[in-house]
């Protein structure tokens, strides 16, 4: 459980927890067939060079998908490059731990998979599957959708990569919900193998399966999931989280208690408290307030915690800021 919470190295709030276990679901989905059936994905597009984005991309290419990552500006397109660099280097170094040639050879065949581009709609002209990591806000990713339903090809399927927001809705900004599901990889995404692939009542068969077959692809394991909060791992994860802070708001334990207990008892790599400042106690509260204002979940579950709002509005959101629950050794420094 949590396994990915060992590797705290590589945090991004804005995606959320990428943790707990891999599990198997069946559900009752529609299985109404689209015109379009992209089975044979080769080309790929990502939205967004942060870590979630460059993590994609890089896991992609590993795969031998050809693959472009798409962002604003210039700077930004580097400094995923650098992440992905980064992260083959000690990929590699695994991979190859008495061959400096063979590490060579196997990043720079990574490297030549991966295109960059700041040009929406050229990025987008040849691919088979477009995969969005932005911000986290309903508002852009629609935009954003909105515009690359006028300029991909009609066979092209499209994924979000949200932890939080509501595929469905994101489609609707879309002449194409059929070709629409949602690829929830998690952080970091060369280590975590799970991948959450998210199908709306207006998915097609056809789509769905052509998304399990690219996690399958990028050797990864993908679980089937409802278009629900949280959808499976956030879903859980989230009120255990919330009901530990309500322990402490009530007097009953400390922060380090807590984890404490569920780290010795539980088998937990780290505690609750632990993981909120290391997943970002504003991004928390960003999940639960959405949630609540969905009204899709338990109120209880949702409830508001003072502790958690008076620490965010004072700032203090964790490891990023350099106090949460623990204080930490500068901004995303260690405890």
């Amino acid at each position: 459980m949590l396994s990915a919470v060992r590797r705290v190295a590589s945090a991004n709030p804005a995606a959320m927890m990428r943790p707990l276990t891999s599990m198997t679901m069946t559900s009752a989905f529609s299985t109404s067939s689209s015109a379009y059936a992209p089975h044979n994905v080769k080309n790929i597009t990502v939205f967004g060079s942060g870590l979630m984005g460059a993590g994609i991309v890089q896991v992609a290419a590993q795969n031998a998908f050809n693959v472009t990552m798409v962002d604003l500006n210039p700077e930004a397109l580097k400094k995923g490059q650098d992440i992905i660099a980064s992260s083959l280097k000690r990929v590699a170094k695994k991979q190859f731990p008495e061959d400096a040639a063979q590490q060579k050879a196997f990043i720079d065949k990574t490297m030549a998979q991966i295109k960059t581009s700041t040009d929406s709609e050229a990025a987008s002209k040849d691919a088979d599957l477009i995969i969005e990591a932005i911000v986290e806000n309903l508002k852009t990713k629609q935009q954003l959708f909105s515009m690359l339903d006028k300029v991909a090809p009609e066979h092209t399927l499209f994924c979000s990569n949200t932890s939080s927001l509501p595929i469905g809705e994101i489609a609707k900004a879309t002449k194409r919900t059929d070709r629409f599901g949602g690829l929830h990889f998690f952080n970091p995404v060369p280590q975590m193998k799970l991948v959450e692939v998210i199908r709306t009542e207006e998915t097609s068969q056809d789509s769905f399966d052509s998304l399990m077959e690219v996690c399958t692809r990028m050797k990864k394991t993908p679980v089937s999931c409802k278009d629900t909060p949280g959808f499976i791992v956030n879903r859980l994860l989230v009120p255990y989280m919330m009901e530990s802070l309500r322990i402490v708001e009530r007097g009953e334990a400390t922060p380090q208690d807590v984890d404490v207990a569920m780290k010795l008892g539980a088998g937990f790599p780290m505690g609750p408290f632990e993981l909120a400042d290391f997943v970002g106690l504003d991004t928390m509260k960003f999940i639960v307030d959405g949630w609540r204002k969905e009204g899709k979940i338990d109120d209880n579950l949702v409830a508001p915690v003072k502790l958690l709002d008076d620490l965010v509005a004072q700032g203090n959101f964790g490891r990023k800021s350099g106090q949460g629950f623990y204080p930490y050794n500068g901004v995303a420094g260690k405890k």
